[in-house]
């Protein structure tokens, strides 16, 4: 009886580490971005190996995912936010969380024969209020990476959602 048990005791710690061999080649591998990765950047890079699909969601019950097919160097625009996102195949990868942050940049440019322009340099949409000394010229709305020219000599920018 002895030798019975030792060799259902083989077998089980045999079976054991295939298994655990198996759960680890079949499990998604994240590469990029990193856990917690925070930048102003939004079109973002996802590096994963082993998995069919990306799910990026704005809270961490991915109640409303957006779902991406994996393909290598995959660039992702996102707006600025917190994002969840995991990587799926035979199994989930972990959680992982993506922060981009506003970045408001207004860039003043020279037009050839027209003047001055207002650029969006920046990641989101803006309102910018051109003044000419005290007195408020125009009102602008600016997307990002749009120019608009205009006359003044002070200009104030804030978010626009």
């Amino acid at each position: 009886m002895k030798i019975v048990y030792k060799i259902d005791l083989v077998i089980i710690i045999l079976s054991l580490a295939v298994l655990i061999f198996v759960v680890g080649y079949v499990q998604p591998r994240v590469i990029a971005p990193l856990n917690d990765y925070e930048t102003s950047e939004t079109e973002i890079l996802f590096s994963i190996e082993k998995a069919e699909i990306l799910l990026i969601d704005d809270n961490l019950d991915f109640t409303s995912p957006d779902e991406y097919l994996v393909a290598d160097g995959m660039k992702i625009d996102l707006k600025p936010g917190t994002y969840y996102w995991k990587a799926m195949g035979v199994l989930d990868s972990e959680i992982r969380t993506l922060t981009i942050r506003s970045e408001v940049s207004l860039e003043l440019r020279e037009i050839e024969g027209e003047g001055y322009g207002v650029f969006n340099a920046g990641n989101v949409r803006l309102n910018v209020d051109v003044y000419n000394g005290t007195e408020l010229v125009e009102s602008v709305k600016l997307g990002v990476n749009e120019e608009v020219g205009v006359v003044g000599d002070k200009f104030i920018g804030g978010y626009n959602e």
